[in-house]
């Protein structure tokens, strides 16, 4: 007997007394007797699956995708698909999870007569660059409307709770990851969220996680969790259990996956309207992964001091790039730690974010708004421990030497970074590497970590993965990252990198400012999408002129015959055009040009990039140019450092854009060089 039939014989033998989360006991005996009797012969050619082509997508029968596993055509697909180089002799990481446990799903479907079942591997969420490893698309047996199993494999053998929904699997150390259960159920509410025609029937969408490796002993932990429709678990000794409540919720239908593909995906929400909600309606973001795992690092810090009573602080380090959710978690941090009279705040060093979060949250409120946005050197005179908790977002923005430093810390620290860790019980710093753009900005994990292990602090660090603006591309961070020399690889053509990938972010240049503008506005123009011009700071910037007895922007970025202003600076008002704080917000923000100083922190659907002759290529090399910057805290940055910060500038002004970005270089060469790597 094949250890298939093995498995299906104990199905069968158990079926009768499974424990059943998706099927009322009163409806087992009917299932039992479905399930029992033998299925009529299939034609094994149908639903032959499709491993590649125009959406790069690997999908198809659970026969045929077990068919094409054992011909060694499923796991290079599956590479090609996921954008990784695949190697025959690979057992480790993605490859020999999917030699592993692929098979596993796809025989035991075949095992319970769900062969025919449609199944979508490595699916992509909408907006977001996490993949579920399984989506099983029916409909229900009984009433015939959509049904969809999103899956999550494991590997684990044994795991380890470490907190709440935290754990530690195999043994291993390090940071931890999240319950597979609630990891699979955060990514049923993220597709809910963000597919409307789901959303209106949540309950055709359940959710588990499938250890086929794992058998529950005396000391297995993992079932101390609140499951739901969205959160089973199952493991290698409970087959039965799964196989029969699979086929209580699937049968087959041959539509089922291109219904769930073509579905209409609803834009993601932007950061600020979602804000309003996540503070005042208390509807949070949903964190997916690692972004769940620093919440809870955060949630258990603030328990132990709240147990404790005092011992050895924790500050709590959050480093990812842009888009990788750091103002989600933030937002959300704020919203949970207020709704349990913690006394916390949210603290950034940028006004123009600030200030458009405490418009979005409190609208006129601004006095309770100015007790929740903080500012960084709103601390500098706070007593210890006098918050529970400061929530830092963009901290890689903190300041060398806040105001007021006592004479006694002088030189001895890093001024913002220090105020703040003494101020809370629990403070947390969300930060990029690649964002300082200030030569007085120390906001970078050395420097936190520094701090931290001068004032006798435990430092708990947390890295982010994916990236949620950009489209959800995690290919297009490492492209710019590349294109300016911030990584340890060449540059690369856009096209190069994605193909053969159904990565859908729009990568272009032109060859002229008024083309730039003319790409942006075709995008915007008749859509409910917005988009933005943000250049290098390398033209001056003028105060309002008086024209008709009224204020009036001056047309500063000047290059060939197109002129357009800058944002309105900073104090200044203009009638029908936005203060500097809410360029990016406010609709009329399109008819000016964004700096670094008001892009920063914020995102649009299209980016317009202008880079200026401050950062050129030469012989295919960068080279900065720091007589070129307009920008005064620049001025006297040495040139290693000016390189550095000038390169951060332009990687924050590329990465704003959520479908899409479009550059263009005043310097010929320099265009060239990013006409030639956004082919």
């Amino acid at each position: 007997m094949t250890g298939r039939d093995q498995r299906y014989s104990v199905w069968r033998s158990v079926v009768g007394e499974c424990r059943n989360y998706w099927l009322a006991p009163e409806k087992i005996h009917w299932f039992w007797l479905r399930t029992v009797v033998p299925a009529p012969m299939i034609d094994p050619h149908r639903g032959v699956s499709t491993l590649s082509g125009g959406t790069g997508l690997v999908r198809g029968s659970a026969r045929s995708l077990l068919r094409e596993f054992e011909n060694g055509k499923l796991v290079p697909a599956l590479a090609a698909h996921v954008g990784i180089r695949y190697r025959a002799d690979e057992q480790c990481g993605e490859i020999g999870a999917w030699r592993r446990s692929v098979p596993a799903l796809l025989e035991l479907l075949c095992d319970c007569a769900l062969g025919d079942l449609q199944v979508v591997l490595e699916y992509q969420l909408p907006y977001s660059p996490k993949r579920v490893d399984a989506v099983l698309c029916g409909v229900n047996p009984e009433t015939g409307a959509p049904s969809y199993v999103l899956v999550e494999l494991k590997q684990w053998e044994e795991a380890t709770v470490v907190g709440r929904a935290l754990v530690r699997f195999n043994g291993r150390k390090g940071q931890p990851v999240l319950h597979p259960a609630e990891q699979v159920r955060r990514y049923c509410a993220h597709l809910l969220g963000f597919v409307p025609s789901l959303a209106r029937t949540p309950s055709c969408v359940k959710g588990l996680a499938y250890l086929h490796n794992a058998h529950r002993g005396a000391d297995w932990q993992l079932d101390d969790f609140d499951f739901d429709d969205y959160s089973r678990l199952y493991t290698a000794d409970q087959l039965g259990d799964l196989a029969t409540d699979l086929t209580a919720t699937l049968a087959v239908a041959e539509d089922a996956a291109d219904r769930l593909l073509r579905a209409r995906r609803a834009p993601a929400r932007s950061l600020l309207s979602a804000a309003a909600g996540s503070v005042s309606a208390r509807t949070d973001f949903v964190l997916l992964d690692e972004q769940q795992v620093a919440f809870e690092a955060v949630r258990g810090a603030v328990t132990e001091a709240f147990a404790k009573g005092g011992g050895r602080k924790k500050v709590i380090l959050v480093r990812g790039g842009p888009g990788t959710g750091k103002s989600a978690i933030a937002l959300n941090l704020y919203s949970a730690m207020a709704r349990r009279d913690v006394k916390v705040v949210h603290a950034t060093g940028s006004k123009a974010f600030t200030e458009t979060l405490r418009l979005a949250v409190f609208g006129e409120e601004e006095r309770r708004a100015e007790d929740v946005f903080k500012y960084f050197n709103n601390f500098d005179r706070a007593t210890g421990n006098e918050l529970d908790v400061v929530i830092c977002d963009e901290a890689h923005r903190l300041r060398a030497q806040g105001e007021n430093v006592p004479d006694h810390w002088r030189g001895r620290v890093r001024g913002q970074i220090h105020q703040i860790i003494e101020a809370a019980k629990v403070p947390v710093f969300l930060l990029d590497d690649h964002q300082v753009v200030r030569p007085s900005e120390v906001g970078s994990p050395a420097d936190v970590v520094e701090v931290a292990a001068t004032m006798g602090c435990q430092v708990v660090e947390v890295d982010l993965d994916g990236q949620f603006r950009c489209g959800g591309s995690p290919l297009f961070d490492q492209w710019v990252r590349r294109l300016l020399g911030l990584a340890g690889e060449p540059p690369v053509p856009w096209s190069e990198l994605v193909a053969d990938t159904d990565d859908e972010y729009v990568v272009e240049s032109v060859d002229a400012p008024h083309a730039l503008e003319a790409w942006l506005r075709a995008r915007t123009r008749d859509t409910d999408t917005t988009g933005r011009i943000a250049a290098g700071f390398c033209w001056p910037w003028s105060d309002p002129v008086a024209e008709n007895g009224k204020l009036t922007l001056v047309d500063d970025v000047r290059i060939g015959g197109w002129h357009r202003p800058w944002n309105t600076p900073r104090g200044a008002e203009v009638p029908d055009a936005p203060s500097a704080s809410f360029w990016a917000s406010d609709p009329r923000g399109a008819d000016q040009i964004g700096c670094i100083y008001t892009a920063q922190g914020f995102e649009y659907d299209w980016a317009g990039v202008i880079v200026g002759d401050d950062l050129v290529i030469r012989n295919g090399e960068w080279k900065a140019q720091p007589e070129r910057t307009h920008d005064k805290s620049l001025r006297g940055a040495s040139g290693l450092t000016f390189d550095r910060l000038v390169r951060n500038t332009y990687k924050v002004l590329m990465t704003r854009g959520m479908q899409g970005v479009c550059v263009y270089s005043v310097d010929p060469e320099t265009n060239d060089f990013l006409r030639k790597h956004t082919a």
